[in-house]
Parts: structure tokens; C-alpha cells; sequence
């Protein structure tokens, strides 16, 4: 399966990945602002993160964007809604108890997302991007949660 210029089931998964987000960040009281973490490491995390969020669904830096064969699309699809669905059940569960291994784990889960995805789809930028985001993402929330 090919694409054109938009990947829609990307742009799906993205929309899923950013709604309960969106949704923590509007429930959530002003708290401290993570002045422990270095700026070059949210400097990371943020280019990781538009990166992947913008390279899930627009195919810049590749010649074609596409699976290579029926198989992989439906990995794709069945191993990308079992992280939605993880990372649904993780948020659930960091609402009621916050803790670093479910913090950890929706960390973890978006970054599975975006490299299998970028691999799926020979989307080498997007993997890049999904390395540089899961590490620094990692990281800040390891620094943010230590208990």
C-alpha cells in the first residue's frame, strides 16, 4: 500500500496519542515547570516530538511511503492499536496513582509507536526522530517522577 502525501492512519494514531494529553494538560493545576531539566534535553525532546507527530503523516525525506508488502500493513495496524490501547489502559491508571513505572510506560509506548511505525513504512527520518524523542522523553520523565 502506498501513499500519497498524507498517511492518514498515522494521523489517526497521532490524534489517539495526543488526546489524553491534551485532556492531562487541561485537567492538570499549574505545577513546576521541570527547571531540574536541561535545556538541551527538552530542546530534544521537543524536536523528537513534532518530528514524529509531523513525519507520522507527511512523507518528508523519503522517496516512497509505503509498506512492502500486506503483511506489514497489517502489523501495522494490529500492533499499533495494541499500543493505543496500552497506552489508554497506562493513562487510566496514571490517573488514579501516579507512579513512575506507569509514568515510564507512557513514556515507553508512543516512542514503540513511532520506530515501529518509521520502520514499517521505511521512513528513516521518522525513526531518527522517534530514537531522538524516545530518549530525551525518557529521560525527563525519569527526572520528573524519581520518587
Amino acid at each position: 500500500m502506498e501513499f500519497g502525501w498524507i498517511n492518514l492512519f498515522g494521523a489517526g494514531i497521532v490524534v489517539l496519542i495526543m488526546i489524553p494529553n491534551i485532556i492531562y494538560a487541561l485537567k492538570r493545576k499549574q505545577s513546576k515547570t521541570g527547571t531540574d531539566i536541561p535545556k538541551c534535553l527538552s530542546m530534544c525532546e521537543q524536536i523528537g516530538r513534532y518530528g514524529c507527530i509531523i513525519l507520522m503523516w507527511l512523507p518528508f525525506f523519503v522517496w516512497k511511503f509505503e509498506f512492502g508488502s500486506a503483511e506489514e500493513l497489517i502489523i501495522y495496524l494490529v500492533a499499533n492499536g495494541v499500543l493505543l490501547l496500552g497506552y489508554y489502559l497506562s493513562w487510566v491508571l496514571y490517573s488514579r496513582k501516579k507512579t513512575l513505572k506507569k509514568a515510564m510506560a507512557l513514556a515507553v509506548i508512543p516512542t514503540i509507536i513511532f520506530l515501529l511505525s518509521g520502520i514499517l513504512l521505511r521512513h528513516w527520518t521518522l525513526v531518527v526522530v522517534a530514537v531522538i524523542f524516545g530518549f530525551a522523553h525518557c529521560e525527563i520523565t525519569y527526572v520528573s517522577h524519581k520518587e
